[in-house]
């Protein structure tokens, strides 16, 4: 019996998971979901002092600060596409998962390590901002903070397309809406993680003091202490886990398909009758299945071109909130979007909603310009006084908020959990955690929208609010068109279509063979054996 479990492990089937409380839920997504709590406890509190850190304890200016956060943002979005890599050619998600886990740790402990003062170079007669004595940190602080930061943007973003895709790949084939639900419910453990470390590592950095000032040491450490538990909670699962054998160098098997695809189409188009898609030019030297998996991805991808602007406008929202409200809505969604056939529909629904956020944001803002008190100025005995103000008073009341938080989280948990799980039902099973980090990647590129657009326009804070907004409603128009022609596909059916097919040409060979042995007799024709 042991050798048959191992076996079918192998193949990617493994022993059923036992059931949590008589459902169809298995027991092994438990481990997964307070895995996944604990890292985005860990990420996000690490980067909710992370400013400050940069500001007041490094002695970087703003822009210099707000840029490195910025880069380091972008880093943690564009490497899940080496996790992925990682995971579907070479170590399969579990052991990549484990891996790159513990290159976070280290990443995390480097970063706390980088916020004792006593670990960088100081020179004396000089404080800080925040009443440090003789710590104006140099070279090793600093190389500390960097190498931390990379390590944590590789170990984060190589499991973030790992994690979402295991915990898919532990339902059963036919438990498609216990699986839909999941990723509900997986999201729901992101936003509780988020909400509570934005609350804690904050007051520990503030209320606690050590080494003379702030505690940042504390501040990272907490993180690092979250994240070693996560690491611990998920290897616990381990027996209980169904574990898909990765596929081979997909990557490479990819690239080389499409480039002798284009090759022959270009050297061979006017010799050869038409072919009806591109990718079909590939026949000649790639399996069939290959390339209708490589036709799958590439039309998810396709329509991933206008998400970027979604992310653009809900990456500018103050996230703290957003992730309390999302803690909230992520079950809502279950409910709201029955009304909603079909997850691309859900996904254009989120975007009218996020434009709607910023158009609400947009009168507010008008309001506040429009209620601004004017600075006050006097004179006396010749000398003019002035009252300056970054943020001018006014009397808007701070309920008018209220409106543009519930539609960009009502518009986060329509899009992103929907986005989620279309991402990974669409997918090959190859392919799986590379369409995930496909989908990620659409939060990379949303953030350098922002930073070409916010930056570089130079306008006022209401119409920049209005020009995003407009920018997304047309984006979601083009959204719906593109989904409109979309065909939903299922990835399953694949193997019962290939293995038919295969089926069907041992049965020509062999007829072919008994044809030859025995010409005389006729014999009757056989589609399966």
């Amino acid at each position: 019996a042991l050798d048959k479990d191992v076996d079918a492990e192998d193949h990617g089937k493994g022993q059923r998971s036992p059931k949590l409380c008589g459902t169809n839920y298995p027991v092994s997504i438990a481990f997964i979901v307070v895995n996944e709590f604990c890292e985005r406890f860990s990420y996000y509190g690490m980067k909710a002092v992370l400013t400050l850190y940069f500001i007041h304890y490094l002695h970087w200016d703003k822009n210099l600060s707000t840029a490195v956060y910025h880069a380091f943002s972008s880093l943690c979005y564009f490497t899940p596409l080496l996790g992925a890599v990682i995971a579907d050619s070479w170590l399969g998600k579990f052991r990549t998962v484990i891996y790159l886990s513990i290159v976070y740790v280290i990443g995390h402990v480097v970063k706390s390590v980088g916020a004792i003062p006593d670990v960088g170079d100081s020179t004396k007669d000089k404080y800080n901002f925040v009443g440090y004595k003789n710590t104006v940190l140099f070279f090793p602080c600093r190389v500390l903070s960097m190498l931390g930061l990379v390590l944590i943007a590789f170990g984060t973003g190589g499991i973030k397309p790992c994690v979402a895709a295991f915990g898919g790949d532990q339902f059963d084939e036919e438990h498609t809406e216990e699986r839909r639900k999941f990723f509900s419910i997986f999201y729901m453990s992101i936003n509780a993680g988020s909400v509570l470390s934005t609350i804690i590592t904050p007051i520990l950095r503030g209320d606690v003091k050590c080494f003379g000032g702030d505690c940042y040491a504390l501040a990272f450490g907490v993180p690092a202490a979250l994240m070693v538990i996560a690491l611990v909670v998920f290897i616990a699962g381990s027996g209980l886990y169904k574990k898909s054998p990765p596929e081979g160098n997909v990557l490479v098997r990819v690239c080389k398909c499409i480039g002798f695809a284009i090759r022959n189409r270009w050297n061979n188009s006017k010799k050869s009758p038409k072919r009806s898609h591109w990718l079909d030019w590939a026949e000649e030297k790639y399996p069939k299945r290959l390339i209708q998996e490589i036709k799958m991805v590439f039309r998810v991808l396709v329509l991933y071109i206008p998400l970027p602007m979604f992310w653009a406008l809900f990456d500018q929202q103050v996230k703290c909130y957003i992730h309390l409200i999302s803690f909230v809505f992520s079950n809502t969604q279950i409910i709201v979007s029955i009304s909603l056939k079909g997850p691309l529909k859900k996904m254009a629904a989120g975007m009218i909603l996020a434009a709607l956020a910023f158009c609400a944001a947009t009168v507010v803002e008008i309001n506040v310009i429009v209620c601004t008190f004017s600075n006050i100025a006097s004179k006396d005995n010749g000398l003019t006084f002035k009252k300056m103000e970054d943020i001018q008073a006014n009397n808007i009341h701070i309920a008018w908020q209220v409106p543009q938080y519930v539609f960009i989280t009502a518009g986060e948990v329509m899009f992103s959990i929907t986005g989620l799980e279309f991402s990974y039902s669409q997918a090959p099973a190859s392919m799986k955690s590379v369409l995930q980090a496909g989908w990620l990647m659409t939060v990379a590129f949303g953030n350098v929208i922002v930073l070409i657009v916010a930056e570089g326009a130079g306008m006022e804070q209401w119409t920049e609010f209005l020009l995003f907004a407009g920018l997304l409603v047309a984006v979601s128009i083009i959204f719906s068109i593109m989904a409109y022609f979309y065909t939903y596909v299922d990835p399953d059916q694949l193997d019962k279509i290939f293995r038919e097919d295969t089926d069907d040409e041992k049965v020509e060979s062999s007829d072919g063979k008994k044809n030859e042995a025995v010409s005389l007799t006729d014999m009757p024709k056989q589609t399966k054996m």
